[in-house]
C-alpha cells in the first residue's frame, strides 16, 4: 500500500455531513487509489448525524466552532478528537480536508466575527489545524485535485 492519507469521510461517501448527506468525490478517490485511506469525520463522532450545522468564529480564545441553533463553543470534542485520531494514527502522510468545513477545510474555511460577519475565507478548520500544527501535509480536496492533474490520454 502507498502512504497513509486521513481523509474526510464524506468525500469517500459517508453520509455524515450535517444533513445526512455525503460529498463523495470519485475524482478525488481515483486518484488516491494506490494510498491507504483512513476515514475521520470529527464533527460525526463528537455530535451525530444528522446535526445542526457551526460555523468558525473568533473569539478571545481564538479560533471556536460555534453551534448556529445553540450558540454553544463545540471546539473542545472536536479539537480532542483530532488529537486522539492523529495520536492513533501517528504515520499520516497526507491529509485530505472538505473545502470550507470548519471542521476539516485547510485553507478553505470561513471565519466569522461574534455578529456573523466575514473576516476570511481561507482560514483552516479545527481538525485540518491539528494536522498542520503536526507539519502532516495537509490539501482541500478540490487543491488536490488541481495540484494532481490526471495524465493526458494518449494513443498508440
Amino acid at each position: 500500500m502507498g502512504k497513509r492519507v486521513a481523509i474526510s469521510a464524506c468525500l469517500m461517501g459517508k453520509r455524515c455531513r450535517y444533513d445526512a448527506s455525503d460529498n463523495r468525490d470519485s475524482k478525488l478517490l481515483g486518484k488516491l487509489e494506490s494510498y491507504e485511506l483512513i476515514p475521520f469525520c470529527p464533527e460525526d463522532f463528537c455530535f451525530g448525524t444528522p446535526r445542526p450545522t457551526m460555523d468558525l468564529i473568533e473569539t478571545p480564545k481564538g479560533k471556536r466552532a460555534i453551534s448556529n441553533l445553540t450558540g454553544a463553543d463545540l471546539s473542545e470534542p472536536l479539537m480532542d478528537y483530532a488529537r486522539r485520531f492523529f495520536e492513533t494514527y501517528p504515520d499520516i502522510e497526507l491529509f485530505i480536508g472538505k473545502d470550507r468545513s470548519p471542521s476539516c477545510g485547510v485553507c478553505s474555511a470561513r471565519l466569522y466575527d461574534r455578529q456573523k460577519r466575514l473576516l476570511s475565507s481561507s482560514q483552516s478548520g479545527l481538525m485540518a489545524q491539528e494536522a498542520i500544527d503536526r507539519g502532516i501535509e495537509s490539501h482541500d480536496a478540490e487543491s488536490f485535485i488541481a495540484a494532481n492533474p490526471s495524465p493526458p490520454i494518449t494513443g498508440d
